[in-house]
C-alpha cells in the first residue's frame, strides 16, 4: 500500500467511529489478497459471484446458466462457505467441492462433474456516457460548484453527503458510482450511500454485490421496491444509475399521480415504471410539488462519484 493510500484509507477509518474496526479500501492496489479472489467467475453454462468476509474467509454463489444480467434464465444453484488455506481458497459442503487460485475456480459437483471457471470483470454499457445536448452537467470532475458544500479529492472524484444547487422536476440522470471495500462489515455498514431525486426518492447505493436483491439494496427504491435482479458489481468497481423520473403530479395541495422511476442498474433495467407513493423516510424533502435537489447521501461510509449529468423534461 502507498504511503498515500494508507492515510487515506487510515483518515477514513478513524473519521467513522461506528465503523473504526472495519478496514476501510479506496483503491483496488491496495485492497490486499482477499480482495483479489473476490468477484465474478463464468464458466460454461454457470457462473459464480465470490464475495469476501475478511480474514479469508469468502461466500461462494454459484449461478446456473450465467450470471444475473448477463443471461436472461440465470438461476441460484447453490451458496456455499470458503476459507484461505496458503495460497488457495478452498469449500467443500452440499457435495460441492473445489478451490479457487489463479483467477480460476476448478471443482466437482453434487453429481461428481468437474467444472471450472474463470474470472471475469463486467463494465457497464453505460459507463463513461457522455452528456447529450441540452443536459447539464452536475460533475465532470473539473470543480464540485454545482453542489452545495460539494467536496472533490485529489482522485478528482466527489465525496457523498452534498446536494445539487439546482433544482430538478421530470428528468433523465445519469451518474457514476464506487462504494468502498469494507469486507469485515456487514449489511447497511458496508458501502452505504444513496441517490435521491428531487431530494425526496432514493436509489439505494450500498455494497450488495452477491446479496438477494432486497429493497433496501443496491437497485432497490428505499424501503418501497426491490429491484428485478440484483446488478451490483463488486465493491471499488465503477458502476451506473440511469434514471428516468416523473415527478408526482399535484393539483394545488392534492397529490393526483405518484411519483414514476425506471432505474437501469450498470445498464439492465431493475426498476420498470415503478410507481413511488411516498417520499423515502430519510429524505431532504417531503412530496410537493416543487421542484428539488439531486442529493447523494452521506451515510457513515465513503462512497465516491463522477459523471453526473441530468437533462430535464420540459
Amino acid at each position: 500500500m502507498s504511503l498515500r493510500h494508507l492515510l487515506s484509507a487510515l483518515t477514513v477509518t478513524l473519521a467513522l467511529p461506528a465503523f473504526a474496526a472495519d478496514p476501510t479500501f479506496l483503491e483496488p492496489a491496495d485492497a490486499g489478497p482477499d480482495f483479489a479472489v473476490q468477484g465474478e467467475y463464468v464458466g460454461e453454462n454457470c457462473a459464480a459471484q465470490v464475495i469476501a468476509l475478511g480474514d479469508g474467509k469468502f461466500r461462494v454463489v454459484g449461478w446456473d446458466k450465467g450470471l444475473p444480467g448477463a443471461v436472461a434464465d440465470f438461476a441460484k444453484k447453490v451458496e456455499l462457505d470458503a476459507k484461505r488455506e496458503g495460497e488457495k481458497v478452498t469449500f467443500d459442503g452440499n457435495g460441492w467441492k473445489g478451490e479457487i487460485v489463479g483467477g480460476q475456480i476448478k471443482g466437482t459437483n453434487d453429481e461428481g462433474k468437474a467444472w471450472m471457471l474463470k474470472h471475469t470483470v463486467r463494465q457497464s454499457p453505460t459507463l463513461g456516457a457522455k452528456p447529450p445536448a441540452g443536459a447539464t452537467v452536475l460533475f465532470d470532475g473539473t470543480n464540485a460548484d454545482a453542489w452545495e458544500g460539494g467536496k472533490m479529492d485529489e482522485r478528482k472524484l466527489l465525496a457523498g453527503g452534498t446536494k445539487s444547487k439546482g433544482k430538478f422536476g421530470d428528468c433523465t440522470l445519469h451518474v457514476e458510482f464506487r462504494t468502498p471495500f469494507k469486507p469485515f462489515a456487514r449489511g447497511q455498514g458496508r458501502g452505504n450511500s444513496g441517490i435521491y431525486v428531487q431530494d425526496r426518492y432514493e436509489t439505494q447505493v450500498l455494497d450488495s454485490f452477491g446479496l438477494k436483491g432486497a429493497k433496501n439494496e443496491t437497485g432497490g427504491i428505499y424501503n418501497i421496491a426491490e429491484p428485478k435482479l440484483n446488478m451490483c458489481f463488486p465493491p471499488l468497481s465503477w458502476q451506473t444509475y440511469d434514471i428516468e423520473f416523473e415527478a408526482a403530479k399535484f393539483e394545488g395541495d392534492k397529490k393526483v399521480k405518484n411519483a414514476v422511476m425506471t432505474v437501469k442498474l450498470n445498464g439492465v433495467v431493475v426498476q420498470d415504471r415503478t410507481e413511488v407513493p411516498n417520499s423515502t423516510q430519510a429524505s431532504g424533502l417531503r412530496e410537493g410539488p416543487e421542484p428539488g435537489a439531486i442529493q447523494l447521501q452521506s451515510h457513515g461510509n465513503p462512497v465516491f462519484y463522477r459523471n453526473i449529468w441530468i437533462v430535464e423534461k420540459k
